[in-house]
């Protein structure tokens, strides 16, 4: 119970997965701001920013005030759930349990849903926009990640269970050396680019359209909570993608390096493409990124 607990909270689940997003969030800001030709924050700017929102005052719009509260806790308990479960698969050896990579895939819907909730129970014309945007995003990119992790799965003889995929990879070579693996992996990145709220799939948001659309009536520690959420989430996906696609080395330094290239090329879609209207989103998901995962569950069929 007490490893359980440790494992959850401290690492590699909240504790561990918060400090290593705010870091990967300050990468981010950096590399854009280098780009911009700005020098960009310091390393502890998005701690500095966390604890300011800690001190800040909540307002709370009147309405639903339980819901409006709630809400972010509820993408932060699956943010840190998700973290945990990929940390202690990857990072402490442990097995995990049969059909936890479906569990995965349902935990990670909570954080776009926790938005969602909280935009709907502010009461705010730009906040329901935002949430409107929010539900349209999620249904788009669900369908090819979904196939593309199944492409994924069949490539390990079906298997549903994080360590198993590992195991395989490690006797048989990373899922991304095969034309199945790439293309599934294309697909992977750039739904979790989605997950993310990252550009260009950061309608929900839209500061210059909507004023931050889904979290525009937040302040204080609900919007902390969001931010956290996001952080892990950036911590957390793409050790995640390197479980599904790019196995587990011996030394934790090609683990860092593996995460490192995601973030990277997470930050290269961001600063290189303006951003997609709605419509356009799910026409995109739902039409190359659905044809082309289903491309790669073809080809992992026939064990290409």
């Amino acid at each position: 119970m007490i490893r359980t607990l440790f494992t959850y909270i401290v690492f590699p689940g909240f504790l561990f997965s918060a400090v290593v997003g705010l870091l990967a969030g300050w990468i981010d800001r950096k590399v854009t701001a280098r780009i911009h030709w700005r020098v960009g924050p310091p390393w502890h700017q998005n701690f500095t920013d966390i604890l300011k929102l800690l001190g800040k005052e909540t307002i709370v719009p009147p309405g639903r005030k339980v819901t409006f509260l709630g809400a972010p806790y509820i993408g932060l308990l699956g943010a840190v759930c998700v973290a945990g479960m990929v940390g202690r698969v990857l990072f402490t050896g442990q097995d995990g349990f049969a059909g936890d990579l479906i569990v995965i895939l349902y935990l990670l819907t909570l954080p776009a849903i926790s938005l969602i909730i909280g935009a709907s129970a502010s009461r705010n014309p730009l906040a329901s926009i935002g949430g409107s945007r929010e539900i349209k995003l999620v249904l788009a990119y669900e369908l090819p990640f979904i196939i593309s992790v199944v492409a994924i799965s069949l490539k390990t003889q079906g298997t549903l269970q994080l360590s198993h995929l590992l195991g395989f990879q490690g006797e048989a070579g990373s899922h991304i050396a095969s034309i199945s693996g790439i293309l599934a992996f294309c697909v992977a990145l750039l739904c979790m680019q989605a997950k993310l709220g990252f550009v260009p799939f950061d309608a929900s948001e839209a500061e210059q359209e909507i004023m931050g659309g889904v979290l525009i009536e937040y302040s204080g520690l609900p919007l902390a909570i969001f931010k956290l959420t996001k952080a892990i989430l950036l911590a957390t996906l793409p050790l995640l993608l390197t479980v599904l696609f790019l196995g587990k080395d011996t030394s934790p330094l090609f683990v860092v390096l593996k995460f490192v290239g995601i973030i990277t090329l997470f930050v290269l879609i961001k600063n290189t493409n303006p951003r997609v209207r709605i419509d356009q989103s799910i026409r995109f998901f739902w039409g190359p990124m659905t044809v082309v995962a289903l491309a790669a569950l073809g080809l992992a069929i026939v064990g290409l």
